[in-house]
């Protein structure tokens, strides 16, 4: 079975991720997905992340009963902050019976090299890359022969910018999957 890996700290999980997921698993060759839910990114400061099982929560209520996709908390196990490297070599050695494939947006390529033990990433791992506006040459010719270009929609939401929007008393709905603005609404999530 081949697995697309979607990394993200999902603060909160959007329309626009889940658009990306239902493109992916429509358009491409991957035959389930799984949302990847980060304790830490070593590039963000971990006082703006609403609690672990909370994020994971949100990506489950996304979700809801699609089969196609399942809300991981694999890194929640692993040592942290957690690197897409430690990951992908651990779910290699607990799942033989799949191929991983890496999902990122565009604006990773350019500090992809910056990634820790990238070089291995791109051996042992295909990269399938979704589009993001204003993103950058690729870092290296080594990382632009490992990748797959989707044509996937262009999505330009944020969770920054859902946040602060919600921080500011807006109505953010419709940018949400319904279960998840409901769940952020009655947690009175990012209201501070």
């Amino acid at each position: 079975m081949k697995v697309g890996l979607f990394f993200g700290s999902f603060n909160p999980v959007h329309i626009g991720h889940m658009a990306i997921a239902n493109y992916l698993i429509e358009f491409s060759d991957l035959e389930q997905i799984w949302f990847v839910v980060s304790p830490h990114n070593p590039l963000k400061e971990k006082k703006t992340l609403l609690a672990d099982h909370h994020r994971l929560q949100l990506v489950k209520e996304a979700i809801g009963d699609d089969k196609r996709f399942k809300a991981s908390d694999i890194e929640f196990k692993l040592s942290q902050p957690s690197y897409t490297i430690h990951t992908l070599t651990y779910l290699k050695e607990k799942y033989p019976d799949k191929q991983f494939v890496l999902i990122i947006g565009s604006d990773n390529l350019p500090t992809f090299h910056k990634w820790k033990n990238y070089q291995e990433i791109i051996k042992e791992y295909p990269l399938y890359v979704y589009p993001r506006l204003g993103s950058a040459p690729v870092s290296s010719s080594s990382v632009e022969k490992a990748i797959t270009r989707l044509n996937a929609p262009v999505m330009e939401v944020s969770s920054t910018f859902i946040r602060e929007a919600i921080r500011d008393k807006k109505d953010m709905r419709h940018f949400l999957p319904e279960a998840v603005y409901n769940y952020i609404r009655e947690m009175h999530f990012y209201k501070k």
